[in-house]
């Protein structure tokens, strides 16, 4: 009778119950593996067409050798080694024996592409390894992606075999995910080391690239000051066209370096020992500018 039975049996029946109620849910189990996906893995087999990894489907999941890494792969083992776990992208979902496809190679991909964004919103340096040049200017790889720099944003804009194979300092200039276009640039770069160049109060030397009637912008190797017609000299100017031409080398006097609004003033009057010596004689001036200038903080101090 149920009512004489001993504990023991009481607990052998709930104990059997419960194992065969898991070992059913078990059975029943549907594993879903989706597109997509990032799952974890641990290598079991290697075989010349590609890696299998145990994913804990009814079935292991399958890299193809193509999809290994984002560098070629010259030994399978060095790159997933057996017994080891790895993160997988699923590239494409199980098959009629439950086989799903994996692919670490696009997992990098993916990664990289966040990491990129990632870089741009921050305004960080990237390094890219050129690995091509063409009129336009270079291209190369930064952690697998194609990415490319115009001539117009490259510091060396002349001679681009020899950066193949360098790798290169660049700032994000666009990303365009859908396209697979990245492009770079150094402009930010070769401001940055001109803006640590220069300092105000002192002489610099640098080129006249443009002339506008209020003033001309001097280049200093990336980065361009204003030197105003009120700051060239005391005397009266008819015409800048006269007095400096597009190309030529001038020393100026750093007035001001305001970050801010990304601007720098320049002078040629504080370096005059009387109104409109500048404009009468400005190869004197230019020659002896260095020692105008000491002697003007000479005098004020």
């Amino acid at each position: 009778m149920a009512a004489n039975s001993n504990p023991s049996e009481q607990q052998n029946t709930t104990f059997s119950t419960d194992d065969f109620a898991q070992a059913l849910e078990q059975e029943q189990y549907d594993y879903h593996f989706n597109k997509g996906e990032i799952v974890k893995g641990k290598v079991f087999q290697h075989d010349s067409s590609g890696v299998y990894v145990d994913i804990g489907g009814k079935s292991p999941g399958f890299v193809p050798l193509s999809e290994a890494s984002w560098q070629n792969v010259t030994n399978i083992t060095d790159i997933l080694p057996l017994h080891q776990e790895f993160e997988f992208l699923i590239i494409k979902e199980q098959d009629s024996e439950g086989q799903v496809k994996l692919s670490r190679r696009q997992l990098f991909i993916e990664q990289a592409w966040d990491n990129l964004i990632e870089i741009q919103e921050k305004g960080k340096i990237v390094q890219m390894l050129v690995t091509g040049v063409n009129r336009g200017g270079v291209i190369g790889q930064i952690d697998g992606l194609r990415a490319f720099i115009p001539r117009s944003h490259l510091i060396e804009k002349d001679d681009f075999e020899k950066l193949i194979d360098q790798s290169l300092s660049a700032h994000v200039l666009q990303i365009d995910r859908p396209q697979n276009k990245i492009v770079l640039t150094q402009r930010d770069l070769a401001k940055t080391a001109a803006m640590s160049y220069l300092q105000e109060g002192e002489v610099v030397l640098g080129k006249v690239v443009k002339i506008q009637p209020y003033g001309v912008f001097v280049d200093f190797g990336g980065i361009a000051g204003l030197l105003h017609i009120k700051q060239i000299s005391e005397g009266q100017i008819s015409a800048l066209t006269n007095v400096f031409k597009i190309g030529e080398e001038v020393k100026v006097v750093v007035l001001e370096i305001d970050e801010i609004k990304n601007r720098i003033s320049l002078s040629t009057k504080v370096l005059e020992t009387y109104p409109g010596e500048f404009l009468e004689k400005k190869d004197l001036v230019m020659e002896t500018a260095e020692e105008r200038l000491a002697q003007k903080k000479a005098k004020t101090s």
